[in-house]
């Protein structure tokens, strides 16, 4: 799919480009991505959800109030040389969660180290994390025949550019596989003009081989719900819709500031 740039806003909810790892060669911002073939440093990525159990909201409202300002000045101290952190808010879209942290960095310790210190802040005894998706960025194997540089922006994720972010695990069966690359090439190609008839709808598609659960994790960043919603009808139409194993649960993420998240998780 084609993107469509808009420049960064907020520091944390719309942060830099990471610097590539040391000894790496990959694109930064204003410079070239390296040729097709030449090795780039790959970013750890992480789709952290959280839910807040209703013990919480029965708290006196001072300690509701000081337990989220602990998550907020956490947010907000992260530094974005290191790790990207985008805040999403799934209130209302989901009963089983309330925020998605989208955290990318060379690094799989900063992923961590973020989940470790919400662990040891107040709040994390109030929070359950019932999904938690871990992936790399990584060329594709396919060939985009309309827009082949395509092939190298997908090396380095720039997350938070739109609203909204709506993410899902994603298992193609085992007969998706066993096919030629010339069949899979053809069936993709399908799968690709499709993609590019919606300009409003970045696709981020991520790796999880042999890391979790899942093959992929796609998450497709827009300021247009309904044409990610006409996307994936028309997907389900394509001969690639056959080799589907697994694509939910799927999430519906809100790009929220922090301070403003903590608003509507209590009455604070």
């Amino acid at each position: 799919m084609t993107d469509t740039h808009t420049p960064a806003e907020s520091l944390h909810e719309r942060p830099v480009t990471p610097p590539p790892a040391r000894g790496a060669s990959s694109a930064v911002a204003g410079q070239p991505a390296p040729a097709h073939g030449t090795p780039v440093a790959r970013q750890f990525i992480s789709f952290s959800f959280y839910k807040l159990m209703p013990e919480f909201r029965r708290l006196e409202l001072h300690m509701q109030q000081k337990f989220l300002n602990d998550l907020v000045d956490l947010v907000k101290a992260n530094d974005p040389s290191k790790m990207l952190l985008t805040v999403y808010s799934c209130v209302g879209t989901r009963p089983d969660v309330d925020i998605m942290f989208w955290k990318i960095s060379y690094d799989l310790a900063q992923l961590q180290a973020f989940s470790v210190a919400i662990n040891r802040i107040a709040l994390g005894g109030y929070l359950t994390s019932p999904y938690s998706y871990l992936a790399q960025s990584k060329r594709s194997t396919y060939v985009d025949k309309i827009d082949p540089a395509h092939d190298d922006t997908r090396t380095m994720i720039v997350p938070g550019r739109r609203k909204y972010n709506f993410v899902y695990p994603f298992v193609k069966t085992r007969e998706w596989y066993l096919l030629s690359k010339h069949t899979r090439q053809g069936v993709m190609d399908e799968h690709i003009m499709v993609g590019n008839k919606f300009p409003s709808v970045k696709l981020n598609t991520t790796y999880s081989f042999g890391m979790d659960d899942q093959e992929f994790v796609v998450a497709f960043e827009t300021d247009q719900p309904g044409d990610f919603l006409d996307l994936v009808q028309e997907l389900r139409e394509t001969e690639g819709s056959r080799f589907t194993h697994r694509d939910t649960p799927i999430f519906t993420c809100v790009q929220t500031p922090i301070d403003a998240l903590v608003k509507q998780l209590a009455g604070i």
